[in-house]
């Protein structure tokens, strides 16, 4: 194997897959990159047996031999980042080892041969789900947030993602919040279908999708493919049932108040100065004729009241919550409103933008309260 490449176009490749290796001291081969010469075409891929990922470079590559070889993930995002040169020139040595040159250096770097790499899944689904790539990443972004980790309960440290007409809905929660965006006609399918697509797989969507480019979502049994461009991600699916969510959503409220999303950031992030002595725990009054008052009650650091204009309509009321999920959820909101809505101080707090869609989708989120 022999081939020159630029130097941006494979750095830009070792980017992407490189964060689907794996640290592994049962199996070193998942702690490095595939890489493929192929007619006109390298080829990378990086597999955790959780997710991989498979990058196509098509352009900015000259092929003098064809072949494969697999080396350390973490030494080539490390070498690439450091060449200065333009074009780099890759080539397999008898003795299993890669050399590196360009006009200023020559490096070599042992590697493991290609045939120990584990194999991708090959999917029989003829008919992909098509979306747009800006629209599935603000899904994620949206819900991802609010996923569980750890494996106590495994079907909650993931995205709920389904399919119905024509609707796609991207749900989650950690048992203390939950999450529901939902893309009005995004698919172009009536099919229905239900998945749980775990959090790092969401995470990394997130990281590696372009601005508006088609999608295409492949689905099976226990694994799903995400195409655009010349990138692939497979990844299996979480097995288990997701909560039937629906019912946790109020129905309707008795206190609700409108606030500019920033103004309740800043006061929240100050009020934090001092909450964070007692776990985040933070009282928001509602007040009809003042808007909100923030406090944190006393700690060893000190004690904070924020007042913050907003509109208050119904019974004025105090709830407890976590200032920390409240933050979160703000963070994912791009109105420059919210409303905050709950029927009692211990009911579900439903927090959502203004306006609460913009025709292409909807999105609403709970905080359980606490009780201070």
């Amino acid at each position: 194997m022999r081939f020159t490449i630029d130097t941006k176009i494979l750095k830009e490749a070792i980017d992407v897959v490189s964060h689907a290796s794996t640290v592994s001291n049962m199996t070193p081969i998942l702690e490095n990159i595939l890489i493929s010469a192929q007619y006109k075409k390298i080829v990378l891929t990086a597999n955790n047996l959780e997710m991989a990922m498979e990058y196509v470079v098509d352009t900015g590559v000259d092929i003098e031999l064809e072949g494969n070889f697999t080396v350390s993930a973490k030494f080539l995002a490390s070498f690439i980042s450091l060449v200065q040169d333009d074009r780099v020139t890759i080539e397999l040595l008898s003795g299993g080892s890669l050399q590196f040159t360009t006009p200023s250096s020559e490096t070599k770097v042992k590697g493991i041969e290609a045939s120990k790499f584990p194999l991708i899944p090959v999917f029989k689904v003829e008919q992909p789900f098509r979306i747009n790539s800006w629209d599935l990443k603000k899904a994620i972004d949206r819900t991802l947030f609010s996923t569980a980790e750890g494996n106590i309960r495994p079907t909650l440290a993931g995205i709920y993602f389904t399919l119905k007409d024509k609707n796609a809905v991207f749900a989650s929660t950690d048992s203390f919040r939950l999450s529901e965006y939902v893309l009005v006609n995004a698919i172009q399918s009536t099919d229905s279908t239900a998945i749980i697509i775990p959090s790092k797989t969401a995470m990394e969507l997130s990281r590696i999708l372009p601005e508006n480019v088609p999608v295409e979502l492949f689905l099976s049994e226990n694994q799903f493919l995400v195409v655009f461009g010349t990138i692939k991600v497979f990844s299996r699916l979480l097995n288990g049932h997701f909560p039937d969510y629906g019912n946790f959503f109020p129905k309707g409220y008795t206190t609700k108040g409108v606030v500019m999303r920033n103004d309740l950031i800043i006061a929240l992030k100050r009020a934090n100065l001092i909450s964070r002595e007692n776990n985040y725990n933070t009282r928001i009054a509602f007040r009809s004729e003042s808007g909100l008052e923030i406090s944190t009650g006393d700690t060893e650091i000190g004690a904070g009241n924020i007042r913050v204009v907003a509109s208050v309509e119904g019974e004025d009321a105090q709830i407890g919550l976590n200032s920390v999920y409240m933050l979160e959820v703000l963070g994912v909101i791009k109105e420059d409103y919210v409303s905050i809505d709950f029927e009692t101080p211990l009911s579900p707090i439903m927090i959502k933008g203004v306006p609460e869609t913009d025709g292409k989708s909807t999105y609403r989120h709970i905080i359980m309260p606490l009780k201070i």
